[in-house]
């Protein structure tokens, strides 16, 4: 789907031999890489679908864990990541590449982290993460903490809220977003208690009634800004689509809505239907006029 234009860039390519490294740049794919997240799935696809039809730039995809897209992106092995969650979610990552990088822009901003309950669990029992704490929750709750990857920003600061909030016997599972999304889809069948390490924007706000529980240390760090991080001299190289890329911004709102039907459908579709509903907002991205 992300490489059906490279025939022409090629063929121009050959053409102009060397008389400019403008043509020999734009024969090479842009390379976007993604981690396995819902949020970054849909924002690296949709993207990938504009660049490729609408800018006639070939684009390859690389799904890899987060730690490896933050050092590809340095190096030079990426073009650009579209999932950079900060001040604090991946404060260590960005820190040791921030000299090494560039900011093209933010995809949306107002995302959080926190531990999700579902909503049939009494707000008097637990409200808080101090609330984890009492006996009768903690039994409940059989001491677990529902987590996702090792390597994610969240896993981190849900180990440290453990130690924050003194949560004496209870174990973080480490897992993945899978895992954790069977661990609640199999609990709310069955209308157990259960406790999970989740972030907004998500689909699964649209299917399962699920609240936020107050973190008042703010040990998950508060509002946060979700940018997109391109290699140094990616916007030289390739201005057009770094200009795109800078311009791209979905409200969280509709980003949960597009995630949800991708769940139902899948992501090619969600990405399509996405474009047709919001012709105004694309043609924002590409700085076409609406005529």
């Amino acid at each position: 789907m992300f490489k059906t234009i490279v025939t022409m860039t090629v063929a121009a390519g050959i053409a102009i031999g060397a008389c400019g490294s403008a043509a020999a740049d734009e024969k090479q794919p842009v390379k976007i890489g993604w981690a396995a997240w819902s949020d970054a799935e849909f924002v690296t696809k949709l993207a990938a679908k504009l660049i490729t039809d609408e800018l006639g730039h070939e684009v390859e995809l690389v799904q890899t864990d987060i730690a490896p897209l933050y050092q590809g992106v340095s190096r030079g092995d990426l073009d650009a990541m579209m999932m950079a969650w900060l001040p604090e979610t991946h404060a260590d990552y960005f820190a040791k590449v921030k000299e090494k990088v560039t900011t093209l822009g933010t995809v949306y901003d107002g995302a959080r982290l926190g531990w999700v309950v579902p909503k049939y669990v009494p707000e008097d029992a637990i409200a808080s993460i101090e609330d984890l704490n009492k006996d009768e929750v903690k039994d409940k709750l059989k001491g677990r903490i529902q987590g996702i990857d090792p390597g994610a920003g969240l896993t981190r600061l849900s180990e440290q809220a453990v130690k924050d909030y003194a949560l004496d016997g209870y174990k973080l599972q480490i897992s993945s977003e899978a895992g954790m999304l069977t661990t609640v889809d199999r609990a709310m069948r069955k209308e157990e208690w259960f406790v999970a390490t989740a972030w907004s924007p998500h689909w699964m706000f649209g299917k399962y009634e699920l609240r936020y529980i107050a973190d008042p240390k703010n040990a998950l760090g508060k509002a946060e800004q979700v940018n997109v991080l391109a290699r140094k001299d990616f916007e030289q190289d390739n201005p057009e689509v770094a200009a795109f890329l800078s311009r791209m911004k979905l409200p969280i709102a509709d980003l949960e809505a597009a995630m949800f039907n991708a769940q139902k459908t899948s992501y090619e579709k969600a990405v399509d239907q996405y474009i047709a509903d919001h012709p105004d907002q694309v043609r924002a991205w590409l700085a076409k006029d609406a005529g």
